[in-house]
């Protein structure tokens, strides 16, 4: 982390996990856990969540956080969410482009990026996320990959809009696997992403990036990798879901 040059940010990417209720009671855990917190620490939760999150976090230092949305105002989109709605209801991050998403519900770079043009627009912060599938890693194509999906995603994005725009680099093969890329994997990644960033806009619009790594970071490895320089927090899935965890990955990240 470089908390000179940008935020750190820690955010638990909740899936399909948690009730309402269930949430408030998660979000009570949590909040007085991290209420010192020198990073930005926000909690992604499911749609049917959100208004129970909002409500569980008012007063406190915990951004609510939404897992997609889509990129039309309003329409014939059945089972779809619209930035709007997501505004109106009190959330200011929304995580696109993750790789669930990608592999089971049919998200193209295209579509991430229109989405990740309508979360701006709406004022909204989208976490997008990138990275490569293990045999794109093991065919030695991880920049090349990278690489395309940071120029597309961020199509059209303005140097002005970016400053809003949060990265999630995500090593497909280590989500969900208990799998973790190494301190050094992670940051020569990070490192990859803030030098496309610098060729697309300038090196001091990429070195005020936040970019995250999210695969499997947890209360045991995150020490290391948020010792990394280009790693500014992480997006969290399993560990989010437990108090205490998700609380040592914030305390690793106020270092």
């Amino acid at each position: 982390m470089d908390k000179a040059k940008r935020k750190a940010i820690i955010a638990g990417n909740w899936k399909m996990n948690k009730t309402p209720s269930e949430a408030t009671a998660l979000l009570n855990e949590i909040t007085p856990l991290v209420k010192d917190a020198d990073c930005e620490v926000i909690a992604c939760v499911p749609y049917v969540d959100i208004a129970a999150a909002v409500e569980a976090a008012k007063g406190t230092n915990v951004k609510i956080g939404a897992e997609n949305c889509h990129w039309a105002e309003s329409g014939a989109f059945t089972g779809e969410i619209s930035t709007g709605m997501l505004k109106e209801i009190g959330v200011e991050y929304v995580v696109l482009g993750h790789s669930e998403r990608r592999q089971y519900f049919g998200e193209t770079d295209e579509t991430v990026n229109k989405r990740t043009k309508a979360a701006l627009a709406a004022g909204l912060k989208p976490i997008v996320c990138v990275g490569e599938l293990l045999w794109e890693r093991e065919c030695d194509i991880t920049e090349e990959v990278i690489a395309r999906q940071i120029k597309l995603d961020l199509w059209d994005v303005t140097e002005d809009e970016l400053k809003n725009v949060v990265i999630a680099y995500e090593p497909v093969w280590a989500i969900g696997t208990g799998k973790t890329a190494t301190s050094d994997q992670a940051e020569e990644v990070c490192a990859f992403i803030r030098a496309q960033l610098a060729k697309l806009y300038n090196q001091a619009a990429a070195d005020a990036v936040t970019i995250q790594y999210g695969g499997s970071m947890n209360d045991g490895n995150a020490d290391e990798l948020l010792s990394k320089t280009n790693v500014d927090g992480g997006l969290i899935g399993g560990a989010s879901l437990v108090a205490e965890k998700f609380a040592a990955i914030v305390k690793a990240a106020s270092k």
